[in-house]
């Protein structure tokens, strides 16, 4: 491992793809802010030439909130005038071979420059379309690995994956790689290509449908799919597919798996609290403080694995500096808490309810929206019992009356009908998460922390923190995760 993670990045050419997405930018502003003596970051985004890839990094990367310390410290010449430096904007997809890069001349010196190769690019939709999430976090891994081995002097590529590829199993959880076919049902063999070929004949079979039932039917074939193979949803079914692909076809390239569980806002760099859209439990806090939430699956002594963002990207700077020109190694990391500091559902249910009962948000009326602590269920027959005698036998007498006297009730009941499918498929979704039962063994993520702590400096000793120990979660979520929330995402 070299001196430290700042030396590492030293003239270093790297390739980071998914540039847009919330992680990446995090990982892009670290780099700009502490190693400005980068040699170039190539950043693949969709756009439809350079000039759109350029205009589309400063809007949604550069010109953020995110950028500020960034932008003071520096000033907006200096920092624009290091962005055309080392930033090369590309456009590109991961989901097309030589990642869709076009131009012949940039791509040679893209192979002939970079040395490292940063895979974030991702669809994190739970439902995603089959072909999409195929195309995307499978083929689109396997396309990554494929253009890190053209690079000459590519030194290692590491990719973004999920720890949630474990799927529903309890327990201890280790940090290993898939076996290429491997599956979480039992004797069943997965057959990649197969997969492939099963989405593009459901896609043949579909060609003369609407649009809307294109996708809603592909999104049922990735669910139906996944859980044939022992996996709840299309996301971590095609992500686990992209881990196979990568580690059976990386040959000698240096390859790291990085595994982050729930990322959240920022806890401490470039400044606390930075987040950007609404993460898995972002979306239950938000409810709660909307007073929307009055019932809610979950199991109170459940273990919510939340790490920050900043945390995760120090660890895949770490990990890049631990294992860059290591040939043929294949090193897997669960980032996360559960395993050293757990939070549970129970706990972070009362930091939200003291902090909203204390601050609460602003209705459209003007008046502070009053939350209850609402009722927690533990099981998905409770909720659905629930469900049923909350609100699904009063829609029953509704859709009587809309019978007996349509001109009166029928919009009313077909609203109310919509929103409570809708309720119940959300809660179908996030069912494996809120009542999820492993801890993730961070073993080689720990080895990784302490060889950190050995080789730091005093210059740079917090740059790269990522222990969860030093999380204080009521502190954290009460003073930091939600006050965030509130102005980067709801911008109250």
């Amino acid at each position: 491992m070299e001196s430290n993670c700042v030396q590492f990045l030293e003239n270093k050419t790297i390739l980071i793809t998914g540039a847009p997405g919330f992680l990446a930018k995090v990982l892009v502003e670290k780099i700009l802010r502490l190693q400005p003596n980068v040699k170039k970051m190539y950043l693949l985004l969709r756009a439809h030439d350079t000039k759109s890839a350029m205009q589309r990094i400063h809007s949604e990367v550069l010109e953020i909130d995110l950028f500020r310390v960034l932008r003071n410290d520096l000033g907006e010449e200096n920092l624009n005038a290091l962005v055309r430096e080392k930033i090369v904007p590309v456009p590109g997809d991961i989901s097309i071979d030589n990642l869709g890069v076009k131009d012949s001349d940039l791509i040679q010196r893209m192979w002939s420059e970079i040395d490292t190769i940063i895979n974030i690019a991702a669809t994190t939709n739970f439902d995603e379309r089959y072909d999409v999430g195929l195309g995307i976090n499978t083929f689109g891994a396997l396309n990554v690995l494929n253009f890190a081995k053209k690079c000459v002097k590519g030194q290692l590529l590491l990719h973004v994956s999920t720890a949630y590829v474990c799927g529903e199993k309890q327990g201890l959880l280790p940090e290993k790689p898939f076996k290429m076919g491997e599956t979480l049902s039992g004797d069943r063999k997965l057959d990649i290509n197969l997969e492939l070929e099963l989405m593009k004949q459901k896609l043949k079979e579909l060609q003369d449908c609407s649009d809307e039932e294109i996708s809603q039917t592909m999104k049922d074939f990735g669910m139906g799919r996944a859980k044939l193979h022992g996996w709840p949803n299309t996301y971590v079914f095609t992500k686990a597919m992209g881990e196979m692909l990568m580690g059976y076809y990386k040959e000698n390239l240096p390859l790291v798996i990085i595994r982050p569980t729930m990322i959240t806002s920022t806890i401490a760099e470039p400044f606390p609290g930075w987040i950007e859209g609404l993460k898995t439990l972002d979306s239950v806090i938000v409810a709660y403080g909307k007073g929307r939430l009055k019932c809610f699956l979950a199991d109170s002594n459940s273990v919510f694995d939340l790490i920050p963002a900043d945390m995760v990207v120090n660890a895949m700077v770490a990990a890049a500096t631990a294992h860059s020109g290591d040939p043929g190694i294949q090193a897997i990391y669960h980032v996360g808490s559960s395993c050293k500091n757990p939070v549970t559902f129970g706990q972070l249910h009362d930091f939200t309810a003291r902090y909203f009962s204390k601050s609460p948000l602003v209705g459209r009326n003007g008046s502070p929206i009053i939350v209850t602590k609402g009722t927690i269920l533990s099981t998905m027959s409770q909720f659905s019992l629930y469900m049923t005698l909350r609100y699904k036998l009063p829609l029953q007498i509704l859709r009587l009356i809309s019978i007996i006297y349509p001109w009166s009730h029928g919009d009313n009941y077909n609203d109310l009908s919509r929103k409570i499918k809708l309720a119940m498929r959300l809660v179908e979704l996030y069912r494996p998460y809120l009542l999820f039962k492993g801890i993730f063994d961070d073993l080689n993520t720990e080895r990784l922390r302490m060889k950190r702590k050995e080789n730091m400096t005093k210059e740079f000793d917090g740059s790269f923190e990522f222990n969860p120990k030093s999380i204080d979660w009521d502190d954290y979520i009460t003073n930091t995760h939600i006050p965030g929330l509130i102005t980067y995402v709801l911008k109250q």
